[in-house]
């Protein structure tokens, strides 16, 4: 660790890993426990076999990581050099990781400043991602969290999944607003708004629901210098041709991400995700 700032996060920010290495970023897992045994997102298991568990319809769930395991974290980056922490985390709303940090910073042998971003996937990436480049550049703290903060004012993601139900089953959704959906027979289009999610739109069909996703992405972007990530579970075709089509529609696209969420993300959405995380550079 060779700066004084470190910069820390969780596993479902969902970084390629050489951007994590270049920006020495650290990732701690959150678990999915799958048929009772407790797995490490990104070393323990993977989304393909998250993918398979859900098809067979095996009972997944998923717990944050342990205070413990945070404030092991945060020893050892200060043992490496480091004189402060930015850990920055997915949204409360949708986890206890933010609150497990908390209680692992009382006792961090720096200080750790822990960030409840109320995002998630990339959008929580794209935040790490800003706090890391600022400390890059020589950034404090302050600045480093600011520019998370910042950054996170400004992303929105949009998902399509093809039903509500690993939502609900999951708490991540209210049941009124799923069985909605299953009764009407439509195909939703949800949203991260104020750190939970959202239903924003219903469609008939996936291949409308899809198109529509598509425009709402494009709106988003405007004509700003932007990012974009396309997440994805078990499709990466649909994944390929929302970014082929971004690529080709969206006139200040500076860096496009393509990339399969992870066993957390996916087993509350299920298979067949699709979704794009839209983040302005300023």
């Amino acid at each position: 660790m060779s700066r004084h700032v470190a910069i820390v996060t969780d596993s479902t920010a969902y970084l390629p890993q050489r951007t994590m290495e270049r920006h020495d970023i650290t990732a701690v897992p959150v678990t999915v426990v799958l048929g009772g045994r407790a797995l490490e997102e990104g070393t323990e298991i993977s989304a393909r076999s998250l993918a398979e568990a859900l098809q067979k319809r095996q009972p997944v769930t998923t717990s944050r990581p342990s205070p413990e395991r945070f404030a092991e974290t945060y020893r050892r980056i200060a043992e490496s050099g480091a004189t402060s922490i930015v850990s920055l985390h997915l949204s409360s709303e949708l986890s206890g990781t933010y609150d497990a940090a908390v209680m692992a910073a009382r006792e961090a042998p720096v200080p750790v400043r822990v960030v409840d971003t109320g995002m998630v996937a990339m959008a929580l990436g794209f935040c790490a991602l800003a706090a890391a480049e600022t400390v890059d550049a020589g950034g404090t703290v302050d600045e480093a969290v600011n520019a998370a903060e910042k950054r996170a004012a400004g992303t929105t993601a949009f998902f399509y999944v093809d039903t509500l139900d690993y939502l609900r089953r999951g708490g991540r959704i209210g049941a009124a607003q799923a069985l909605l959906g299953s009764a009407l027979a439509v195909k939703p289009l949800l949203q991260l708004d104020g750190g939970r999610i959202e239903l924003l739109e219903k469609v008939r069909t996936a291949s409308k629901a899809i198109a529509r996703l598509q425009e709402i992405v494009a709106e988003s972007a405007g004509h700003g210098q932007v990012d974009i990530a396309v997440h994805h579970l078990a499709a990466p075709e649909r994944a390929d041709a929302l970014a082929g089509w971004l690529r080709e529609r969206v006139p200040g696209l500076a860096e496009l991400h393509v990339s399969e969420v992870g066993a957390v993300i996916g087993a509350h959405t299920g298979p067949g995700l699709l979704g794009a995380v839209v983040s302005p550079r300023s």
